[in-house]
């Protein structure tokens, strides 16, 4: 071989190399420890839109994501545009006329599952291993429909969460409980010293749903809970039967509730959240996600005045978590959304988001030390920490039955609230409700 077919050879091999370097950024990335994906590129280009939920505070936050992105992208523009609590109505809108956004932000994974099922949502297969490299399989697998992924979760809520007001419990003379019998022992220890143990938003029927679901979870197992979920068993199941027995005996003490009974179901969530997160509490508990300081003008402290603990463990399920969140969704399948869906599955995209607070990841490759309070740190890492991990059964069900005003779970776990003893009739007309929502 002469010197000039070497030098073609190797002017052959460095093309392919080149190529090679092109192709590799374009489909995603590398699959380093970083997820994936976040390396960047020149030749990807293109214009993005996205819908999402995030508006006000939160929206300041994504696009500080964005910005990041488009450093890494630069010849990719994402324009980002909040609908707020109206997410649902402007894509199904925008679905149903043929012009939907590129990406979306959905707090709804029920409404994920109808898009894919009017075949409006591109599949995210190409991120699939960055997804299952940084997120716990629960989560990974939270997108997924039919054996396709088509979504996975950004923004996670932790409901997983009991916040107290620390005089109370010290001068009850009561710590954080390792399970749920202790629970309701430091409950009963602080009524006999004087206080009232709970404040219960039962005004909002929604609190009482994620009660139900922290207890079923864990009593039930994992399971159990996704048969109930998909109704494939019945509410008047024995195991919702259980559950019901255990949440009266947080709810049977009137006497040991803000407001009593009656109170607590004139009580709003931000009120009961105000109750417990007061120089002059009324109760000395409340059981909400980590979304909870956030809903309170207080002059406590976090740890000093308030704090925290994970709701406590009732069965054999341990490291459990029920938590929300806001999911990415395709609608369009481009380089430039492939690159901006592999981004934000990167514990860069979310180590950003996490520094400037109000945000809880389950990615598990970004780093405790990024959340700005020891609370946040606290709730956050529990969520990629859990062994178990289930979305909010009621926000997976459909709306008639798990997420409207003066119906279906919400009415009848008020109604559970009035007369927490009543377990059959409750089982009973949930079921009702349920076989109705489900046909």
């Amino acid at each position: 071989m002469n010197r000039s077919t070497l030098m073609r050879l190797g002017a052959a091999v460095l093309a392919i190399a080149a190529v090679v370097v092109v192709l590799v950024l374009v489909l995603g990335g590398n699959d380093d420890d970083n997820g994936g994906g976040t390396q960047g590129s020149t030749d990807v280009s293109g214009n993005l839109s996205m819908v999402g939920v995030w508006s006000a505070d939160e929206q300041k936050s994504f696009q500080a994501v964005l910005d990041d992105f488009a450093k890494k992208y630069p010849n990719v523009t994402v324009k980002y545009t909040s609908a707020g609590d109206n997410t649902p109505t402007v894509l199904g809108t925008a679905v149903k006329g043929g012009s939907p956004p590129d990406l979306a932000a959905i707090a709804q994974p029920a409404l994920v599952g109808d898009f894919q099922q009017q075949g409006a949502t591109k599949s995210l297969a190409f991120a699939e291993d960055t997804i299952k490299s940084n997120f716990p399989k629960d989560i990974a697998e939270l997108g997924t429909i039919d054996g396709t992924l088509y979504s996975f979760v950004f923004k996670a809520a932790n409901k997983s969460t009991v916040w107290y007001n620390t005089k109370l419990f010290k001068d009850a003379g009561v710590a954080p409980p390792d399970d749920f019998a202790g629970f309701l022992k430091n409950a009963a220890t602080i009524k006999e010293s004087g206080a009232k143990a709970y404040s219960i938003g039962g005004a909002d029927g929604w609190t009482l749903t994620d009660l139900f679901e922290n207890i079923y979870l864990r009593q039930a197992g994992p399971d159990k809970y996704d048969q109930l979920t998909d109704h494939k068993i019945a509410w008047t199941d024995a195991s919702v039967k259980q559950a019901l027995r255990t949440m009266g005996r947080v709810l049977g003490d009137s006497s040991n509730i803000a407001g009593g009974t009656s109170g607590a179901l004139q009580t709003e969530f931000p009120t009961s959240v105000s109750n417990v997160f007061s120089t002059s509490p009324k109760a000395a508990m409340v059981i909400e996600g980590d979304f909870v300081p956030g809903v309170a003008k207080t002059d406590l402290q976090p740890q000093t005045g308030y704090n925290v603990f994970p709701f406590p463990e009732v069965g054999d399920t341990t490291k459990a978590v029920v938590g929300g969140g806001d999911s990415i969704v395709m609608f369009k399948d481009t380089p430039a959304g492939r690159a901006l869906v592999e981004y934000l599955a990167s514990p860069e995209a979310a180590t950003i988001w996490a520094k400037r607070g109000g945000f809880s990841s389950a990615n598990t490759k970004v780093e405790p030390s990024a959340y700005s309070s020891d609370l946040t740190r606290t709730t956050a890492t529990a969520i990629a920490d859990a062994d178990t991990f289930r979305f909010d059964m009621s926000d997976l069900a459909p709306p008639s039955f798990g997420g409207t005003p003066g119906q279906g779970e919400w009415k009848i776990l008020q109604d559970f609230l009035k007369s927490p003893s009543d377990v059959n009739k409750t089982a009973a007309s949930l079921e009702a409700a349920a076989a109705r929502a489900y046909k």
